[in-house]
Formats: structure tokens, C-alpha cells, sequence
């Protein structure tokens, strides 16, 4: 047995000696003293041995192990410092060479107008509030007075999950549950996303952003209503800018008003942009309806109280003169990077 461990030792020394990357040195360890391995073979052969024979072959089979371990390490070692080096010879980077230029994103030109809305009126005194884009009809539709058989509860208009649930076709739903939850005073805007079913082109989407307001306490008026929204437009656009309040009609404010505002390129005069009527439709408003107070617990004899109502998407595109709203959702760097 001792002359058969002398050989296997020379093969295995010879066998690390000629790996020649770390995969192939670990292939050579795996075949000596593997659970297979050659030198585990002859191992169990020790049975066989006398006992006068077992303990000095042990001792020469340990020493046969030690001489391949100590090789196997130094041959590891020095088969890793050439990878190393060969590593940093193929992998040389210049470091004289210019870095390349980081590319610095942006914000969106809908969330640059959102943030700065939602700035205007924190700094009137209004509080931001949220509510579910899936939400019951009764917030949407029955407690703002728009009862069954109204055009807007039509399924060519909203978007219905079930005969109660619909994705919310405008944020009124968000005024609604802070009426019900909060006892006036209240000053609150809603933005967030709104779903009708609209075809898609240039003016509008199924999906869009508004952002709602809302005002109740004692001695309300609509000369109020005309105050905010005019501070709030000429912060926004500027001093020269006019409105214009028509009558209208919303199931949920009484009396209700369409607002306009003077064209911002021709000032009024007329031209392409505001299609020669020099005033640009902007949003709805109008003094909350009595029965719409009632409906939340309040009571119109104490309270009064305003809502207006205007997209995002609108807003941006007169501020920025875009004539398409499809760019703002395209992702078209081209557009986008001028934000």
C-alpha cells in the first residue's frame, strides 16, 4: 500500500503542478480527495491491514494529504495573483479620459403646474385633501344631486366596476367625505385622477387630472367665490389676466358659473389660439347647493359655501401654449426635456 500511495502522490503533486486556471486545479482536488477521489479509495483499504500495519500507513497516508494540501494552496494562491494581473491588463481604464456626462431628469410639466396650484392655495389657507380613484356612487353621483337618469351617470360617460362602484369621474367625491367627516370652517382642494370615457386626441383622454375646491362657513358669498379664483389666476398667470363668469348649470352648485379667462396671446383681441373669441374656457364653479349641505349634515340656513373645479391637463397647456394634450403623456424626451 505504501508503494501505492508514493505514486498517487507523484501524480496528484504533478497534476496541481500543471492546472492551469482554478477551475481546472479544482477538477484535480475533487479527483484526489473527492469522496470519490483516488487517495479516499485506497483509504479504505486500510481494513485490510494488520494492526501492526494500520497506524504507520495511517500516519504516511496523512503526510501524502498534507503534501497535496500545501501544494493545492501555493498553486491556488499563485493561479489567483495571475488572474489578477491579467485582469488589470485587459481591463485598463484610462482615467485621463473625460467622464461621461450623467443625464439629469426632470420634472413632469403637469406636476411643475400641480405643485405650484397646490402652493397658490396652502398659501390662501387651504388644506390638500385625497380621496379613492375607485370610489361608490353615491359620493360620485348620489350626494352631489345627480341622481339615476341623469346624462352623467350614463355609461358612455363613466367607467362602471359594478352597479354601485365606478372609477370617480371628477374629485367632487373627495369634497363630499370632508363634509361628512370635518364640521365647517373648510378650505380644501382635491387634485388627483379622474376617468370618463373619452375617445383620444388632442384635447382630451379618458384619464386626466383636476383639482377641486371647496369653501364652507358662515357668510359665504360668490363675490368670494370671484375674489379666490381671480387671486388665484392672476398668481398663476399674471396680473393682465381677466375672467369672465357666464351662467351655467351643475346639478351640485346653485348658482353655477363657466369661467374664462382673456386669451394669453392676443389678449383678447382674437386669434388662432383662442379660435378668434379672445377668451379661453377654464373651469366650473359655483355656490354649493343647499340639498348637496344637507345631504352632508350641514345646515344652508348657517352655512354657505363655493366649489370650482378645473383640469390640470388645461391649465398646463395654457400655461405652456401646447395644442395637443397627447404630448403630455407620450414620454417623448424631444418634448419633455424643454421642462
Amino acid at each position: 500500500m505504501k508503494e501505492q500511495l508514493s505514486e498517487l502522490k507523484q501524480r496528484a503533486l504533478a497534476a496541481v503542478a500543471s492546472a492551469s486556471d482554478i477551475k481546472a486545479l479544482e477538477d484535480v482536488k475533487v479527483a484526489f480527495l473527492g469522496k470519490k477521489g483516488e487517495l479516499t479509495v485506497v483509504l479504505k483499504q486500510m481494513g485490510t491491514l494488520s494492526a501492526e500495519e494500520r497506524p504507520v500507513m495511517g500516519a504516511f497516508a496523512n503526510e501524502v494529504r498534507g503534501e497535496f494540501e500545501a501544494a493545492f494552496s501555493q498553486k491556488l494562491t499563485a493561479l489567483k495573483a495571475d488572474e489578477i494581473t491579467s485582469r488589470l491588463e485587459t481591463e485598463k481604464v484610462d482615467i485621463t479620459l473625460p467622464g461621461e456626462r450623467q443625464k439629469l431628469g426632470s420634472r413632469h410639466p403637469l406636476n411643475i403646474v400641480l405643485e405650484e396650484v397646490k402652493e397658490i392655495f396652502t398659501a390662501m389657507g387651504y388644506t390638500v385633501a385625497y380621496g379613492p380613484e375607485v370610489e361608490e356612487t353615491k359620493y360620485v353621483f348620489d350626494m352631489l344631486n345627480t341622481f339615476e337618469g341623469h346624462p352623467a351617470r350614463d355609461e358612455q360617460d363613466t367607467f362602471y366596476i359594478d352597479d354601485s362602484t365606478v372609477l370617480r369621474t371628477q374629485t367632487s367625491s373627495v369634497q363630499i367625505r370632508t363634509m361628512l367627516e370635518h364640521k365647517p370652517p373648510i378650505a380644501i382642494i382635491s387634485p388627483g385622477r379622474v376617468y370618463r370615457c373619452d375617445e383620444v386626441d388632442a384635447t382630451h383622454s379618458p384619464i386626466f387630472h383636476q383639482c377641486e375646491g371647496l369653501v364652507v362657513d358662515k357668510g359665504i358669498t360668490f363675490g368670494d367665490l370671484k375674489g379666490t379664483l381671480e387671486t388665484f389666476f392672476k398668481r398663476l398667470y399674471g396680473d393682465e389676466i381677466r375672467l369672465r363668469f357666464r351662467p351655467h348649470h351643475f346639478p351640485y352648485t346653485e348658482p353655477s358659473a363657466e369661467v374664462d379667462l382673456s386669451c394669453f396671446k392676443c389678449g383678447g383681441k382674437g386669434c388662432s389660439f383662442c379660435k378668434g373669441e379672445g377668451w379661453i374656457e377654464m373651469l366650473g364653479c359655483g355656490m354649493v347647493h343647499p340639498q348637496v349641505l344637507i345631504n352632508c349634515g350641514i345646515d344652508p340656513d348657517e352655512y354657505t359655501g363655493f366649489a370650482f373645479g378645473m383640469g390640470i391637463e388645461r391649465i398646463t397647456m395654457m400655461r405652456y401654449e401646447i395644442d395637443d394634450m397627447r404630448l403630455l403623456y407620450e414620454n417623448d424626451m424631444r418634448f419633455l426635456k424643454q421642462f
